[in-house]
């Protein structure tokens, strides 16, 4: 069971190292300075895969370090 928490918080590491790499470039788009032209922010899809990514990369470490893990 151990070797199944520790594949689950190694996905959510990966994934979330995805989506903030993706959300980087989604930043970095035209669509989103166009959106950052009229609004002054980001678009919003940017942003959630930010914030979604930070949060994956959070609990995937979270996951990894024995501290929070329960034997």
């Amino acid at each position: 069971m151990n070797g199944v928490l520790k594949a689950a918080a190694l996905a959510l590491l990966a994934g979330g190292i995805l989506l903030l790499v993706f959300g980087v470039n989604a930043m970095n788009s035209p669509g989103s300075d166009i959106s950052r032209f009229f609004t002054g922010a980001p678009t919003d899809r940017a942003t959630w895969m930010l914030v979604g990514g930070i949060a994956m990369v959070v609990a995937g470490l979270a996951g990894l370090l024995p501290a929070f893990r329960k034997s």
